[in-house]
């Protein structure tokens, strides 16, 4: 099958190489074109514009930074829409906003082409994999249209409803992750500046009614800021268009506000670059502490 694929970054490049490993004809393209190397080495075929990975193709997929990004790849003067010949499925990978997604719903739809939401979980290595989980936004037909090329990078495909669901199912997700990402290290953070030691604080809380949020402690305080699987600036982002969904709603989300606050001024601190978990610099800067590497634990013999 022909297919497109538009953004072949972090996520999107592994997932474009699932795509060629499956035996699909792809055509992939992005504005920085070294970023399409791996797949085109795979196989791919390197083309000129969105308009140009669309053309002839059955089903176009999007793996953007932004929902601005999102929305030039599709009604853009090169975009997917401008293609001499249209795909049937446009189908937006990346973490975007509902309004722009459903925007966009109609607009395809306007010309006889379906946009569909079907964000991904899982971080790069399970892009690599295959293993990621999907969440889908569309009509029960599109999404077993899609079904099977969804798989190729795939474990897990969730119909969530029609299109904007997957899309908000994904931004609850991060906002659940990064949010409470923040809470467990304001929590360290408090317990250095009043003198415990991180490592036996963390045996305290997983013994205790803490347990389930010390999970990710040894991630979240293990100072591997370079080691960038998800970015700070790119979560700030995912956050943002969480909070702001709610507020569309009417929802009020205190909680979620006050980490955004952090990401934002980590950002502003000159972070975006790193890992997300480098909002703990932030943090440990505002309290006058700096935590030891936290790391995990072996278990006893």
């Amino acid at each position: 099958m022909r297919v497109g694929f538009i953004g072949t970054g972090t996520m999107g490049a592994p997932m474009a190489l699932r795509l060629v490993e499956a035996g699909h004809d792809v055509a992939v393209f992005d504005r920085v074109s070294a970023a399409t190397t791996p797949v085109v080495t795979a196989g791919a075929t390197l083309v000129a514009s969105a308009a140009a990975a669309a053309s002839g193709a059955t089903c176009v997929f999007l793996s953007l930074p932004t929902p601005a990004d999102v929305e030039a790849a599709v009604t853009g003067e090169l975009g997917v829409l401008a293609a001499s010949s249209r795909p049937t499925h446009v189908v937006d990978v990346s973490t975007s906003s509902p309004d722009v997604v459903r925007r966009l719903h109609v607009a395809c739809a306007a010309v006889g082409v379906v946009f569909m939401d079907a964000p991904v979980s899982g971080g790069r290595a399970k892009a690599q994999t295959g293993e990621l989980s999907v969440m889908v936004g569309g009509a029960d037909g599109d999404v077993a249209a899609i079904e099977p090329l969804l798989r190729a990078f795939a474990a897990q495909v969730f119909h969530v409803g029609p299109c904007g669901s997957g899309t908000v199912a994904k931004l609850v997700n991060n906002q659940l992750f990064l949010a409470g990402s923040v809470l467990v290290q304001e929590a360290f953070v408090l317990g250095a500046a009043a003198g415990l030691e991180p490592a036996a604080l963390h045996r305290i809380l997983k013994a205790s009614s803490g347990g389930p949020y010390a999970v990710l402690a040894p991630l979240l305080l293990g100072r591997a800021f370079d080691d960038v699987i998800f970015r700070l600036d790119i979560a700030t982002k995912d956050l943002s268009l969480a909070v702001q969904a709610a507020e569309e709603l009417g929802v009020d989300v205190p909680a979620s506000a006050a980490a955004l606050q952090v990401y934002r001024d980590a950002l502003d601190a000159g972070l975006g670059t790193l890992a997300f978990h480098a909002t703990l610099q932030q943090l440990e800067h505002s309290a006058g502490v700096e935590l030891p590497a936290l790391t995990r634990q072996p278990r006893p013999a």
